[in-house]
């Protein structure tokens, strides 16, 4: 990400009148933070915002301003096509079949293929909301209160609440420099983190009791039919990857979801010194060295 690269996107931010923004498949608040911390930050300039993420909003993050915007798929002509936290295309979902390359790639994911025609990918950045955080002042865009809220959340979920070992004190002073544009840190680290619908926690029933480990290797799979007996909407693991990755004598941890008959998401997560970005990348997958995650197209037996 330099200089160039920042100009040209600010200029052809600039001139568009009509922009769409799109994140990925399964979201997490990063997806969301960035998707609705950029889509605000333009409308708050005066530009036409199309949003746009393929599964919707989970839940917990419905309460971020903007959140009721966001549509499953894209509509209309746009002037500008920005993805936001994907590492590939095809972590879009499909949305963009009917549309020409991407203008605008932001992310952090090392594993990320430069897909659009500027690429501005930070692989050292805690989340893409961070990258986003320094990039739309040069952009000249406004971090209103409800930007700073979307940025801060994408902040906190990505660092597990500035635990993960790649937290930096710049990341920390960021956190506090959206706090002073009016996000309030205390609430959006109890939704995004900590708070679960009665329905999440019935998922993590369910995969905890099927937890196995081999060594220092934990796992778990979660089925269709446990997501239909918890009435989960949500086609990821509920977030139960981190609950398996805070087990003491555990260095990796794996979430197996079992999407339809021939079709399953899987979810790594490391301890510092294992890459399982490259076991990912082996699946068609990608993420980071800490956590990672690929789509494979096999029942969930196999």
């Amino acid at each position: 990400m330099d200089s160039k690269s920042i100009r040209q996107a600010a200029e052809r931010l600039d001139a568009a009148q009509r922009v769409l923004v799109v994140c990925h498949l399964r979201p997490d608040g990063d997806a969301i933070g960035s998707l609705l911390g950029l889509g605000l930050a333009l409308q708050a300039a005066g530009k036409t915002v199309q949003l746009v993420c393929p599964d919707g909003v989970p839940g917990n993050f419905r309460h971020l301003e903007g959140s009721r915007q966001v549509v499953e798929r894209a509509s209309g002509g746009f002037d500008a096509i920005c993805v936001v936290d994907c590492s590939d295309m095809r972590r879009t979902g499909g949305v963009l079949e009917n549309y020409p390359e991407a203008d605008i790639n932001i992310d952090h994911h090392i594993t990320n293929l430069n897909f659009a025609a500027i690429n501005l990918v930070d692989a050292h950045a805690v989340s893409t909301t961070q990258i986003l955080a320094k990039l739309l002042p040069e952009f000249g865009l406004p971090v209103t209160q409800a930007v700073a809220a979307a940025l801060l959340t994408g902040l906190v979920t990505d660092t597990i609440g500035f635990r993960t070992p790649n937290t930096t004190p710049e990341a920390l002073r960021l956190a506090a420099e959206l706090m002073e544009h009016g996000a309030n840190l205390a609430e959006l680290y109890q939704r995004g983190l900590v708070g679960r619908s009665f329905a999440a926690t019935r998922m993590w029933a369910a995969g905890l009791t099927r937890l196995e480990r081999q060594g220092r290797i934990a796992w778990s799979t979660l089925t269709r039919q446990d997501r239909e007996a918890a009435g989960y909407h949500g086609k990821d693991d509920a977030d139960l990857i981190n609950i398996l990755s805070a087990i003491e004598d555990i260095e990796v941890a794996i979430v197996i979801v079992e999407q339809s008959q021939t079709r399953v998401k899987v979810s790594w997560r490391a301890r510092p010194g294992i890459d399982v970005a490259q076991v990912a990348l082996q699946f068609g997958g990608g993420g980071h060295p800490a956590a990672a995650g690929a789509e494979i197209k096999l029942p969930l037996a196999d």
